[in-house]
């Protein structure tokens, strides 16, 4: 019988708006690189969202918000998201949209809530003792059962029961017998452990997790399904810090189930109860004491995350911004004077009320030149493959000046097909003038509607 490798394929990876975005681009002093990250030109405001980005590492900027203005296209949510990549993955970052917010299910306030409690952190440190090693022995010592209910006419193995079992464990640095209860036997089972595998028991718990199997025993079959570990080094006994990261949503959740009991009535009440339900405000508050008991212990820290919501959720925003857990929330807006939504005749800048406007520090983005426009279209087309002419370039950035950034950005692909068919390696301006014939932008098509109005239903 033959083994032959197979070679794993290239892996597909969808490409996101903005996939090339890794950072906000910033000099160790702190202003902005023309070109870096897959950002270009906004220095201003990525050097303000910079300062943000510090203020929140530095745990001086919860309970604030940042509002992010400008024209469509110009790259706020860019920035939005450039931010959450400089805080990195442990800083929770919970994107929300206005449409988001209406449910016939729940409030409005409680969606804004809940995702204000998913952009909170906490990072738990526990220390707890363990038993590790690489199992030398495995001991089950039996008794006489008195329940078993033994007679003249029963087997002898009926009246036996496990009293405890004796388990050896050994590491670089010495060997331990343990003398474990028969509920950690029955965890021993379950896990599959044999002697030769590496674990790890809880001491407060009793908790069993099988690591692996010692590499002392990798070389006992020519072809294994094993994960081959090696002897945990230090004493057998040993004490461990468990890091454990949670959202103050998760906290809510977990607590605001009901633990019904096994009978046919409980069953019929979990069957009843509508799936989503609001957690309640005196459970929130409850949470909130436990959490901050935690903190003051040192036994958990606090990580505000970030939070971008669309301008339609602000009236909320208030008195969420004036809690002591509370996120810092990132605002993007494109509108200028409008009326506030909700009301018939109040004007307000950017459609917000005045009192939420005042807590806010507010980001302007800047309309992108052709130059920065054709910068960025060549940033895109290579995280995207697609090989582009200097001339289409400067033809694709024509068109973003006259229409939008995302126009132009939307034709690469159409063009790249285009090209394709007809068997080229780049992207030529022949490709980029047929498919803008194909796909109008929004402007024609606004100009057409109005040209053929008698033609389209009122």
């Amino acid at each position: 019988m033959e083994i032959k490798e197979i070679k794993s394929t290239t892996r597909e990876q969808r490409v996101a708006t903005h996939s090339h975005i890794r950072g906000l681009g910033l000099k160790p002093d702190g202003t902005a690189e023309p070109v870096a990250t897959g950002f270009v030109g906004q220095e201003n405001a990525r050097e303000a969202a910079g300062y943000i980005v510090d203020l929140v590492q530095a745990k001086k900027m919860a309970g604030r918000a940042v509002l992010l203005t400008g024209a469509p296209g110009t790259g706020k949510t860019a920035i939005a998201y450039a931010v959450s990549q400089e805080l990195g993955p442990k800083v929770p970052f919970c994107p929300m949209v206005g449409s988001e917010v209406y449910s016939s299910e729940i409030k409005k306030t409680e969606v804004l809530m809940e995702n204000f409690r998913r952009a909170i952190g906490l990072r738990i440190k526990e220390t707890k003792e363990v038993y590790e090693g690489e199992v030398t022995e495995i001991s089950p010592e039996e008794t006489e059962n008195p329940l078993g209910g033994a007679s003249a006419s029963s087997a002898p193995a009926y009246s036996k029961t496990i009293s405890h079992v004796i388990l050896g464990l050994k590491t670089v640095k010495g060997t331990k017998q343990l003398r474990l209860d028969p509920s950690i036997y029955e965890s021993l089972l379950k896990e599959k452990v044999a002697v030769g595998d590496v674990i790890y028991i809880e001491s407060n718990t009793g908790s069993v997790k099988r690591v692996g199997r010692s590499d002392a025993f990798a070389t006992e079959h020519d072809l294994e399904a094993e994960e081959y570990v090696p002897i945990p080094k230090g004493d057998v006994h040993k004490k461990r810090e468990v890091i454990q990261d949670v959202t103050l949503h998760d906290l809510d959740v977990a607590n605001a189930k009901p633990q019904g009991g096994h009978d046919i009535i409980s069953m019929m009440g979990q069957l009843m109860k509508p799936r989503k339900t609001e957690i309640t405000e005196k459970l929130r508050q409850e949470i909130n004491k436990v959490v901050n008991t935690y903190i003051e212990q040192g036994t958990a820290e606090l990580i505000p995350g970030v939070h971008m919501l669309d301008i339609e959720c602000f009236t909320y925003l208030n008195r969420a911004l004036e809690s002591t857990l509370s996120p810092i929330v990132i605002v993007a807006t494109n509108r200028g004077m409008c009326t506030i939504r909700g009301t018939e005749d109040i004007q307000a800048p950017h459609g917000i009320p005045l009192d939420l406007l005042d807590r806010l520090l507010i980001i302007r983005t800047m309309p992108y030149t052709q130059d920065e426009i054709s910068v960025i279209l060549e940033l895109r087309a290579k995280v995207e493959g697609i090989k582009v002419s200097t001339e289409a370039l400067q033809k694709l950035a024509e068109k973003g000046i006259q229409s939008s950034l995302r126009y132009s950005m939307q034709l690469l692909t159409p063009a790249a097909i285009l090209c394709r068919l007809q068997k080229q390696e780049e992207v030529q301006v022949s490709d980029v003038d047929e498919v803008s014939t194909l796909f109008f932008d929004a402007k024609t098509s606004v100009q057409m509607v109005n040209e053929q109005a008698s033609q389209f239903i009122e």
